[in-house]
């Protein structure tokens, strides 16, 4: 039997959030179902025994996964079960894994598996919230070295008011939408999307994201001393001497130094800091090299990094020559490939991305089908990152993780941005592939959309640029730097990698990754405002190249006609078995697509032939088109009878020529005039009100005939004729 263990987490507007372990999974290092509603998350974590040998790094792996059934559907496709991730479960790991990864012992190594399922679903509850509270509930309840707990919560502005854990529905209507991470104590992630607001507008928003946290902390510190798992296991990961430690650090600190002043490129720099290790080891007698390797090229990372940090915080230099604020040189162009509807080059620094534009149909809108969310996207982004643009030499396998996440972040900052049907009836999608990369390649992303969609015609909002911020600072002086525009090592050297995109007017998106512990809020105010200043520095260099978007789209971009219509007229439109759309469609060699959208049936056109999009437009106007008493009309005999001929005036609107409205003279048979098949004009005369029948004449649009003149009169009286009155006699 279990023995399960509750905690319960109020967050003061009625809803709350229990914690429960002992029931499921109990063979796990730790599990915990979170629940809040109807949406139920199991979350497991295990972890090996021992690290495995020459490993220096936390092999952490987080999944999220979502189960069909727990909604109470069906997974698509032809085996009908839950196959590779969807990119959203992919970003919920993501986002999970950024916040848990920091606080594992920089000693530790072992291999740590966390898994969480979303096992039940209530269709107004946002389940990606409460997936890092899951994560780490289970290893506060497990005995996993870990420095947290830690919880993650959606924040939102709706209406002005924020919220935490908002609902899909309460979330349509936000302009602040962001993820926040934190422990206790300390701001560790943070990633969401804006509508254009402000830094300090933000800063409050994560404020808020915070206070909840704690609640979320206290209730797991309480839920592991009552499980009894405040005692965490004993490891030794690594190897040490300090004998060799400080033999590295004697004959090399220095030599690294004068590299890292030396303004060098990032593998001219990359070689030579691997030339002054290779000279060190040849100083080691081989027995010793073969044995320790691992362990010298462990301290030599240390010598790097204290190397770079130490020329940052006490003379203010970077590896480029920079100093904190200033923006690497930026170049740019717009229409490089000719056959693209819009393609952009934007290098910053040896960061480069070529972007391409391409404008499709409501066809080609990215089709979504994920547990809780279905429908299309009209807008996509994606972000390829091939091996080269680091000059590593092996093979691209498939779309990565990062990848995916990178794309993401580009796509939140463009989308407030990019219209939307109606005002654009395009299907948009964006594609980076990175050239170069020595930092910020998702910023480099932003840029070149941008460019590349005013290339293509696309009348955004205003255009976004963005920048990633980096930090470095020293615990013991208290000291501190924030970098603008970072390189990949101060990426990867740091203590920050902090993403932030927008327009002139405020922010769009962000994320940002803390790697120490401690991030004030001043820090963090410090480096939103130099955020801000790079990001309008980078924005005029973008209007220098394209200061707005074309005026119309590129001569080769198939062109969309949108037509209103009736909500009642999309039947007639499509026709039976959509007969009638497909033969317009035929005839005028388009692309044809109708939604219903507030009663409204929204018709768009496609093709890349004037003649053919012009031909559509109007054949569609002829069915929704209401016949008007009164009206010409040139219509085709559909069928001849006794009493006179039916005739197309409209399609799918026939009306009734009455044989005696065909002609003035009489007309003894129809098809003395009519043939099936003769196009001919004809008169609306009558609607009838009551059953719709259109009554037509022929007759009306004829020239009267002649009248012959009269003849004179004989003598004597005719018949008819009134007899004159006789002479009155005297």
């Amino acid at each position: 039997m279990y023995n399960a263990i509750q905690k319960i987490i109020e967050l003061g507007d009625g809803r709350v959030i229990e914690i429960e372990t002992g029931k499921l999974a109990k063979q796990a290092d730790g599990s915990v179902v979170v629940k809040m509603g109807n949406t139920m998350l199991l979350a497991t974590v295990t972890a090996a025994k021992e690290a495995k040998e020459d490993v220096d790094f936390m092999p952490l792996s987080v999944d999220y996964k979502e189960k069909y059934a727990a909604a109470g559907r069906f997974p698509g496709g032809f085996m009908k079960r839950e196959a590779k991730p969807s990119d959203y479960e992919v970003l919920v790991s993501r986002l999970v894994d950024r916040a848990l990864r920091p606080l594992f012992p920089d000693d530790f190594h072992a291999e740590v598996f966390v898994t969480v399922n979303l096992i039940s679903a209530d269709k107004d509850i946002m389940p990606d919230a409460l997936a890092g509270l899951a994560a780490s509930a289970a290893l506060a309840v497990s005995d996993i070295p870990f420095n947290g707990p830690i919880s993650e919560v959606r924040v939102a502005r709706v209406n002005g008011e924020l919220m935490i854990n908002p609902t899909f529905s309460q979330l349509k209507n936000a302009d602040i939408d962001i993820m926040v991470a934190a422990t206790i104590d300390n701001i560790m992630m943070v990633e969401g999307e804006m509508n254009e607001v402000s830094e300090a507008d933000m800063l409050e928003a994560i404020r808020f994201a915070h206070e909840a946290i704690k609640k979320h902390c206290v209730a797991q510190i309480e839920l592991a001393e009552v499980v009894g798992k405040t005692v965490k296991r004993t490891y030794c990961h690594e190897r040490n001497d300090e004998e060799l430690r400080e033999k590295i650090w004697k004959e090399t600190y220095d030599k690294v130094y004068e590299i890292a002043k030396g303004m060098t490129s990032k593998h001219e720099r990359g070689d030579r800091f691997a030339a002054v290790l290779e000279e060190f080891e040849a100083t080691l007698p081989e027995e010793v090299l073969s044995d320790m390797k691992p362990v010298v090229e462990r301290y030599f990372h240390d010598v790097l990094k204290e190397a770079m940090r130490r020329m940052i915080i006490d003379e203010g230099m970077r590896l480029d020559g920079r100093d904190t604020k200033t923006i690497r040189p930026i170049w740019s162009e717009v229409d490089y490939l000719p056959s693209a509807h819009g393609s952009a080059v934007f290098t910053r620094g040896e960061t480069q991305s070529l972007t391409t534009v391409t404008l499709g149909t409501k066809l080609d809108e990215k089709q979504i089908d994920e547990v809780l969310n279905q429908g299309t996207e009209q807008f996509v982004l994606h972000y390829n990152f091939p091996p080269f643009s680091t000059g590593d030499a092996r093979a691209s396998r498939g779309l990565s993780r990062r990848e995916i996440g990178h794309g993401n972040l580009a796509f939140r900052a463009l989308k407030p941005v990019v219209p939307m049907n109606p005002e654009n009836p395009y299907a948009v999608r964006v594609v980076s592939d990175i050239l170069e990369s020595n930092g910020s390649s998702s910023m480099a992303t932003v840029c070149a959309g941008t460019l590349a969609l005013m290339d293509a015609g696309v009348k955004i909002k205003r255009p976004v640029s963005g920048i990633a911020m980096g930090l470095i600072a020293d615990k013991k002086t208290g000291k501190f730097a924030v970098l603008s525009d970072i390189l990949g090592d101060e990426d990867h050297l740091g203590d920050m990698d902090f993403k932030v995109t927008g327009t002139e007017n405020g922010i769009t998106a962000t994320q940002m990754d803390i790697k120490v512990d401690g991030l004030s809020y001043e820090i963090l105010s410090q480096a939103l405002e130099q955020a801000r200043a790079g990001r309008m520095h980078i924005l005029g260099k973008i209007l220098e190249t394209i200061k707005e978007p074309r005026e119309d789209y590129k001569p080769h971009v198939p062109r969309i006609e949108q037509l209103i219509i009736p909500k009642e007229f999309i039947g007639a439109v499509i026709g039976p078995g959509g007969k009638i759309i497909q033969e317009i469609q035929k005839e005028t060699n388009t692309t044809i697509t109708i939604t219903e959208v507030e009663n409204k049936g929204i018709v768009d056109i496609f093709s890349e032939d004037r003649d053919g999009l012009v031909a559509a437009a109007q054949k569609i106007k002829a069915i929704v088109a209401v016949p008007e008493e009164g009206e010409v009309y040139r219509g085709k005999v559909k069928s001849i009878l006794q009493f006179g001929a039916f005739v197309e005036i409209l399609p799918g609107k026939d009306g009734l020529l009455h044989i005696s409205e065909i002609d003035h003279k009489r007309v003894e048979k129809v098809e003395d005039v009519l043939k099936e098949g003769d196009m001919v004009d004809v008169k609306l005369i009558e609607v009838d009100k009551k059953t719709g029948k259109l009554k037509l004449s022929r007759r009306a649009l004829l020239p009267k005939p002649e009248q012959a003149p009269r003849e004179p009169r004989p003598d004597g009286p005719k018949r008819g004729d009134r007899p004159s009155k006789p002479e009155r006699k005297e």
